[in-house]
């Protein structure tokens, strides 16, 4: 059985709901998201609650409740609260600035790389090598940041690279001189 599929999810003050076929309308104080709802699971809809709801007992039904609900959940909170993810550039020479709607990277390679920022995400740099995505589409802003981490993947020798603020390294010991 689905443990999270069954949770019911609590809707914030000011944010409204709206199911109508198979879309899935959520709109409150940051802004609106929409999604297309699978046939297999079914919202139950109150003033202050969203349940996930199925109609079969099987395997495929019941992780497709646990994913409907767990979607449903980060658009309640990215129309709320947002969503924020952090990266850092390590390396000497590195660093990132912003030029319009797109973040100038200079990641070690013979060019900077220009990296436009998709619909709806905004960014930050803070000190030439802190970049804060933000945004009210959880997939959204986690792909971004991992298209910027994917441009130069931290290496475990120096640590040199982009990564997650909270992702830790783990070092490998180089080469020692043998006499």
């Amino acid at each position: 059985m689905s443990r999270v599929g069954k949770k019911i999810i609590i809707l914030p003050g000011k944010t409204k709901i709206d199911f109508k076929g198979r879309e899935l309308v959520v709109k409150g104080e940051k802004g609106t998201l929409t999604r297309t709802i699978h046939p297999a699971v079914d919202l139950a809809i109150t003033e202050k609650t969203i349940s996930v709801t199925i109609d079969q007992e099987d395997r495929k039904t019941r992780s497709l409740q646990g994913l409907t609900r767990s979607l449903v959940a980060n658009m309640v909170v990215g129309v709320s609260k947002g969503f924020e993810r952090t990266l850092e550039i390590n390396g000497i020479g590195y660093r990132a600035e912003m030029k319009g709607k797109s973040i100038v990277l200079n990641l070690g390679y013979s060019h900077p790389i220009d990296f436009p920022l998709p619909e709806g995400i905004d960014a930050s740099v803070d000190k030439n090598n802190v970049i804060k995505l933000t945004g009210i589409d959880k997939e959204k802003v986690g792909q971004t940041a991992a298209s910027i981490r994917k441009l130069r993947k931290p290496e475990p020798y120096k640590g040199k690279g982009v990564k997650y603020a909270e992702e830790y390294i783990h070092r490998k010991a180089g080469k020692t001189g043998t006499k």
